[in-house]
């Protein structure tokens, strides 16, 4: 049910441009994206600065899609978000004193130090390689080529990603068997949430909810 919630803005999206074309599934991805945010702040009230952002990147993109009738503005909002998010994890580095991946999945997993560094460079290479994919596929191939790759290729690329990412933080983990299980499941929930709000565009509840107290610094 979370995941179908997550999944909200860019399915009607879908659905829409399938049935009327690119300027209604913008229109619908605005409006659904105000009334996801707004439910979430009317749930935990609060919303986290991150998907502010994200909700005025669709705003001001998709309604310049809108007013200009230009579907390259709606076409660059991943491959900004995507970005976006990289320079964060990169200046996290350098503010605060830990990697803002270590910041939201301290509470579920215990690495070394220079794992977390490791892990947060692989989430900045797949920001700007997805980036890079999304504008890609955007400017070599039509619009309908587009929307799917936006949906089905994107959402590829996250799972492909979650799953190396798993291998690899597993060799780490010293817990068995139900332990490891859960852990696992903990690790594989914070990294769609988070892959979420860059690909998606969507707000956690949970993350809400559970947002680590260092997160702040």
């Amino acid at each position: 049910m979370k995941l179908l919630f997550d999944l909200f803005p860019v399915i009607l999206f879908f659905i829409a441009f399938k049935l009327y074309g690119i300027y209604v599934a913008t229109a619908v991805a605005i409006v659904a994206s105000i009334l996801q945010v707004a439910y979430v702040y009317a749930k935990n009230k609060r919303v986290e600065k991150m998907h502010i952002i994200t909700l005025a990147l669709i705003v001001i993109l998709g309604g310049a899609t809108l007013i200009f009738q230009d579907e390259a503005f709606i076409k660059w909002k991943p491959t900004v978000v995507n970005w976006g998010f990289a320079l964060v994890f990169l200046g996290s580095h350098y503010i605060g004193q830990k990697p803002i991946i270590r910041r939201m999945m301290d509470q579920a997993i215990s690495l070394p130090e220079r794992v977390w560094l490791n892990l947060s460079y692989m989430w900045i290479v797949f920001f700007i390689f997805s980036g890079i994919a999304n504008i890609y596929v955007a400017y070599q191939y039509d619009t309908d080529t587009w929307v799917n790759f936006k949906l089905f290729g994107l959402m590829g690329l996250t799972l492909v990603f979650i799953i190396i990412q798993g291998i690899y933080i597993s060799r780490y983990i010293k817990e068995t068997g139900k332990q490891f299980d859960e852990t696992e499941q903990r690790v594989m929930d914070a990294s769609i949430e988070t892959l979420a709000d860059a690909e998606l565009d969507s707000v956690s509840p949970a993350k809400s909810r559970n947002k680590p107290s260092d997160d702040k610094q």
